[in-house]
């Protein structure tokens, strides 16, 4: 009986990956706050992560193409980040606020 409790298969993983892809997801669309919007952003990276983390410890044991493409993913989302924040901050430094309607004028 506790060994069908703790069974968790490739297919757990992937639930938990679409739950946590599809609320950032929502975040994106929903949140109007842009330092929400980048946070909800790296859920879906995160999501990403937990996909190639899964696929690679079920089905590629040896090579380990699954965690390195996740390392260099968990680098990538960084380096986004950062960007993210810089643009943000010198939109910031333009407008005062933190509400993504008041960038409008940028759809230009």
């Amino acid at each position: 009986m506790i060994n069908n409790i703790f069974n968790i298969s490739l297919y757990h993983y992937l639930i938990l990956s679409l739950t946590i892809f599809c609320i950032g997801v929502v975040g994106v669309i929903i949140v109007k706050n842009i330092i929400k919007i980048l946070i909800c952003i790296e859920f879906m990276l995160t999501a990403v992560n937990i996909n190639f983390i899964a696929f690679g410890a079920y089905n590629d044991s040896i090579a380990l193409n699954g965690f390195v493409f996740a390392i260099f993913y968990t680098a990538i989302g960084a380096v986004e980040l950062a960007i993210g924040l810089i643009i943000f901050y010198l939109m910031y430094k333009e407008k005062k606020s933190i509400d993504i309607d008041k960038y409008k004028e940028l759809k230009n």
